[in-house]
This record gives C-alpha cells, sequence and structure tokens, in this order.
C-alpha cells in the first residue's frame, strides 16, 4: 500500500489521465513505467535530463532498444552532446509528446528523476526568460569571484532560492541571478506550484538507503565492465567536453578524468559512486515533500513494484 498521496478528483476525463513514476535513482522506475506501459498500453516520455542526450547510453542507464519490450519511448536521444539542455524546450516537446500520445488512445506514462522536468511536464510552470549576455557576463563573474561569493549574493536577493539549492551549484546560482536579473522578481516566484496541467497518478518509489547504497555500487561497477570509458572516448571525439551540460554529467565527468589521468581508475568509480548517492538523497529530497505522490517501497523489488502497479491500475480504473 502506498505510504502517502491521493489520485486526482473522481470525475477526470480518463483521455486525459497520465502517470507518473518518480523517485531517486536505482529504486525501479524502469521497471515500473514498463509494466504500467504494458498493463494499461501505454507509451513512455522520459524525463531524466542526461537521458535526452545520444550516445549517453552507459553511464545513464539508458534502455537499450532490445530491452524496451516494443514499448514507444519519448524525449530519448533527441540532443547532441554539444548542446545544452533546456527545461523551456523539454516542457514544450514533452508536452506534445504526451497530447499526441494521448490522441493515439494510448496510456501516456511520463518517467524520470530529474525533479525540475517532471514538474515542467506536469505542473503549471511558467519558464522565464533568460538572456545569453547577461548569462555570460553573470557566469564571468562567477569564475572571478567564486561560487561562495555567488551564493552570498544570491542569498541577499533571494533567500528562499538560496535555500532550495545547493551553495556549490553554480549552474543553477548563475540562473537564479540571471531570472532576478531579467524578470526584477525573486527567482523563487517563478518555482512551479503543486497544480496539474491535466489529470494526473504520480507513483514513487524508493528504497531503504543501505539497499539502495549498494546499488548503485554496484551499477557503477557494472557501467565500467559494460564499456563507458570506451563511449566517453567517442563522445569526447563528437564535443563532450564542449556540451556544458553533458560533459558535467555523473559517471562522464569522472571518465574523463581517468581518460585524462587526473584520477585512478578506482578513484573514478568511487567518486561516481559517491557522486550518484548524493544525487539520490537530492532527488528524494526533491519528490518527498509533495503530498500528490504515492510512495511505494522497493527495498525488496518485486513486492513493491507489483504493488505500485497494482495500485495503479486500481486507480486508472476508478477515474473512467
Amino acid at each position: 500500500m502506498p505510504t502517502e498521496g491521493q489520485p486526482n478528483p473522481e470525475g477526470a476525463p480518463t483521455e486525459a489521465l497520465i502517470v507518473a513514476v518518480v523517485g531517486p535513482t536505482a529504486t525501479g522506475k524502469s521497471e515500473l513505467a514498463l509494466r504500467v506501459a504494458e498493463t494499461l498500453g501505454g507509451e513512455i516520455v522520459n524525463a531524466d535530463a542526461m537521458q535526452l542526450y545520444r550516445a549517453m547510453d552507459i553511464g545513464t542507464a539508458k534502455l537499450p532498444l532490445t530491452q524496451r519490450r516494443g514499448i514507444r519511448h519519448h524525449q530519448l536521444d533527441v540532443l547532441d552532446v554539444t548542446q545544452e539542455a533546456s527545461v523551456a524546450a523539454y516542457q514544450s516537446q514533452a508536452r506534445a509528446d504526451l497530447a499526441a500520445i494521448r490522441s493515439r488512445g494510448h496510456q501516456p506514462i511520463i518517467v524520470g528523476g530529474s525533479g525540475l522536468y517532471v514538474r515542467a511536464a506536469l505542473d503549471r510552470l511558467d519558464i522565464p526568460p533568460t538572456d545569453p549576455q547577461v548569462r555570460a557576463r553573470l557566469e564571468t563573474e562567477a569564475a572571478q569571484r567564486g561560487t561562495e561569493a555567488m551564493y552570498a549574493v544570491l542569498l541577499a536577493a533571494d533567500p528562499a532560492a538560496a535555500s532550495a539549492m545547493e551553495p556549490n551549484n553554480v549552474r543553477r546560482i548563475v540562473r537564479a541571478l540571471e531570472v532576478i536579473e531579467l524578470t526584477g522578481r525573486p527567482f523563487s516566484a517563478t518555482l512551479p506550484t503543486r497544480e496539474f496541467v491535466a489529470p494526473t497518478l504520480m507513483v514513487g518509489l524508493r528504497t531503504e538507503r543501505p539497499t539502495l547504497d549498494e546499488r548503485i555500487a554496484r551499477r557503477v561497477d557494472r557501467m565500467w565492465s559494460d564499456g563507458l570509458l570506451d563511449e566517453v572516448r567517442t563522445l569526447d571525439t563528437q564535443g563532450l567536453r564542449q556540451g556544458r551540460t553533458a560533459s558535467t554529467a555523473i559517471g562522464y565527468d569522472q571518465a574523463l578524468a581517468e581518460i585524462d589521468g587526473t584520477l585512478t581508475g578506482e578513484q573514478a568509480r568511487q567518486d561516481t559512486t559517491q557522486a550518484t548517492r548524493r544525487f539520490a538523497r537530492r532527488q528524494e529530497s526533491w519528490f518527498r515533500p509533495d503530498p500528490r505522490v504515492a510512495w511505494f517501497d522497493t527495498t525488496d523489488p518485486e513486492p513493491g513494484l507489483r504493488s505500485a502497479l497494482a495500485w495503479v491500475t486500481e486507480h486508472a480504473a476508478t477515474m473512467d
């Protein structure tokens, strides 16, 4: 049974229903999304920012085509590694995919752990403007003054926004300061509200921390044994280092350091494991406060996945 969360109000039109599968990495989201799609006749829309990139497969745990069980997937392999992922572009494209799936009479399912991308697709969220010149100036200032100084500027200008982000996340700090300058409003005022744009069932998966940490360690070892270094070498010839988003992805950053000789293989794997564990905690912190999420424990994967699937199918049926 879910530990919290309720479905959308009864009476919502069946054709608008969306199923969202969220939660930290390595909890079984991809498997649950596949089972929901098989059960309800659905198509899947990816909401993992790094899986948007072509040929970034091993390090993002992207499902190979042969393991997708014939289920159509969207928002995979839509960007080159030199391109910067954009929440605004994703919002437009993901919502178009969801509408097209509904128009075909299929069940739309969105799955991923990138919290802002999930909410951009599902919630009422107006993406604030951007200006390359303002962004470049702030990035130069950050390089000269340091991340700590820029965080202090944001803390003074918008304490709510500063408290909601990592003090060392220079990209988000710069983005927040850019929005404040362009709009004259706090960056926190642009954050999404918890209001679905279409009726949605949101199911979350979580796993006890020791078990999750062990799964992450095994996944990282498997990434290296499956050929992550070769994947990164190939991507490097395609401009990976010029990609501001792709080159900093967990695993890819460390693999580049190993290739360059600044990290040993063991150090690269350990750094990737620790970074992934920290990322999983941030994912849980992002999704946990949302009262709309019905949570299921996948510490023991099979019972948890079966319970989550049964809950989704039951509540999808009540919305007919």
